[in-house]
C-alpha cells in the first residue's frame, strides 16, 4: 500500500509541536520541582542560609534544560551526543525524581511519593522520547529527500528522452524537407542550365557578329585617330618649344631680380649691423658713465660720512647732504643727527621727505668738505 506523501510543512508542524510540548513540560517540571524541593532543602540547611534553598533545584533543573536543549540540537543534526550526554540526562532526571519524592519518602507517605514522581518521570521519558522522535523525523526527512531527488532525476531523464525523441523527429523531418528541396533545386538547376547554354550559344553568335563590326569600326577610327594624333603631337611640340622659351625668359628675369634683392638685402644687413654696433657702443658708453657716476656718488657719500660727529650744527645745505648720504647708507636717525649736529626731529623730518619723494640718485657736489 502506497503511503500518503508527507509535506515539509507537515514535518515542520510536527517538530514545532514536539518542541513546544517538550519545553512546556520542562518549564512545568522546573517550577514544580522548585516548589516541591525547596521545603526539603530548607529543613537540611543550617540556620541563616535558608535563602540558598532554591539554588539546588534550580541548578539541577538548569542541567536538565541544557541536556534537553543540546540533545534536541544534536538529534536535529542527525548525530548522537554519546555516553556522557546520556549519563547527564539520566543523572539529572534521577536527581530531579529523588529530590521531588524525598520529602514524602522521609515522611513514609507512599501516596505523596507516587504523586511527586509523576512530573519527573514524565520529564525523563519525554526527553528520551523526544530524541527518538527527532531522530525518526530526521530519518524520514532524509528518506523523503532521497525519494524526491530520485523522482526529480527520473523526471529529468524522461524529459531528456522526450527531448531527444522530439529532436530526432525534427531532424528526420528537416532531412526529408532538405532532400525534397535538393531534388527540386537540382531539377530546376538542370532546366536553367540548359536554358543558359542555349542563351550562351545565341549570345556567342551575336557577340562574334558584333565583334566583327566593332573590329572594322575600330580599324577605321584608329586610322583617323592616328592622323589626328600626329597633328596634335606636332602642335604640342610647337607649344612646348614656345613654353620653354617663355620659361627661360622668366627664369632669367627672376634670376636678375633675385640678384638685385640679394644685393639690397646685403646692403640692408650691413646697415643694420652698423646701427647695432653703434647702439652697442652707446650702451657700453652709458653703462661706463653710470658705473663712474655710482662710484662718484659712493665716494662722495663716504666723504660726507667720514666727517664724523659734529660738535655743533653744520650748515643746513651740508647737513641735508649728510642726511641724504646717511639715509642712502641705511644709518639710523640718531647716527645721522650726530653727524649733522642737528636735532633728531629735524633729521627724522628729512628722512621722511626722502622716503616720500625718493632719495636723489645723485649727491650734490661736496663743497667745503674736509678730506
Amino acid at each position: 500500500m502506497k503511503r500518503a506523501p508527507v509535506t515539509a510543512v507537515q514535518i515542520a508542524a510536527a517538530e514545532r509541536v514536539l518542541s513546544v510540548g517538550t519545553w512546556a513540560i520542562t518549564a512545568g517540571a522546573v517550577l514544580y520541582s522548585v516548589l516541591t524541593v525547596t521545603p526539603l532543602v530548607m529543613r537540611v540547611t543550617p540556620g541563616g542560609w535558608d535563602w540558598t534553598s532554591p539554588l539546588l533545584p534550580l541548578v539541577v533543573d538548569a542541567a536538565v534544560i541544557v541536556s534537553v536543549r543540546l540533545d534536541a540540537t544534536v538529534a536535529r543534526l542527525g548525530e548522537k551526543g554519546g555516553g556522557w550526554a546520556t549519563l547527564l540526562r539520566w543523572m539529572t532526571g534521577l536527581m530531579t525524581l529523588l529530590l521531588n519524592v524525598g520529602d514524602s519518602a522521609l515522611k513514609h507517605d507512599g501516596t505523596g511519593v507516587a504523586v511527586h514522581a509523576v512530573i519527573p518521570l514524565i520529564l525523563i521519558v519525554i526527553a528520551d522520547a523526544g530524541l527518538a522522535w527527532r531522530r525518526a523525523i530526521g530519518r524520514a526527512q532524509d528518506r523523503i529527500s532521497r525519494e524526491q531527488r530520485a523522482e526529480k532525476e527520473q523526471d529529468r531523464l524522461l524529459h531528456e528522452a522526450r527531448e531527444r525523441r522530439a529532436r530526432q523527429d525534427r531532424e528526420d523531418e528537416r532531412e526529408a524537407r532538405e532532400r525534397a528541396d535538393r531534388e527540386a533545386r537540382e531539377h530546376a538547376a538542370q532546366l536553367e542550365r540548359e536554358a543558359r547554354e542555349h542563351e550562351a550559344q545565341q549570345r556567342r553568335e551575336d557577340r562574334e557578329h558584333a565583334e566583327r563590326l566593332r573590329t572594322q569600326e575600330w580599324e577605321r577610327q584608329e586610322a583617323q585617330e592616328r592622323r589626328g594624333r600626329e597633328e596634335r603631337e606636332r602642335e604640342q611640340r610647337l607649344r612646348e618649344q614656345r613654353d620653354r622659351e617663355r620659361e627661360q625668359q622668366q627664369r632669367d628675369r627672376e634670376q636678375a631680380e633675385r640678384e638685385e634683392a640679394e644685393l639690397r638685402a646685403r646692403e640692408e644687413q650691413q646697415r643694420r649691423d652698423r646701427e647695432r654696433e653703434q647702439r652697442l657702443h652707446e650702451q657700453q658708453q652709458r653703462e661706463r658713465e653710470r658705473r663712474e657716476r655710482e662710484a662718484a656718488e659712493l665716494y662722495e657719500r663716504q666723504q660726507l660720512l667720514a666727517l664724523g660727529a659734529a660738535e655743533e650744527k653744520r650748515p643746513e645745505e651740508l647737513a641735508r647732504r649728510i642726511t641724504a648720504a646717511a639715509h642712502a647708507e641705511g644709518l639710523t636717525v640718531r647716527a645721522a643727527a650726530e653727524l649733522t649736529g642737528w636735532s633728531v626731529g629735524w633729521v627724522t623730518t628729512r628722512y621722511q621727505e626722502l622716503r616720500d619723494h625718493g632719495a636723489p640718485t645723485t649727491t650734490p657736489a661736496l663743497e667745503g668738505a674736509v678730506t
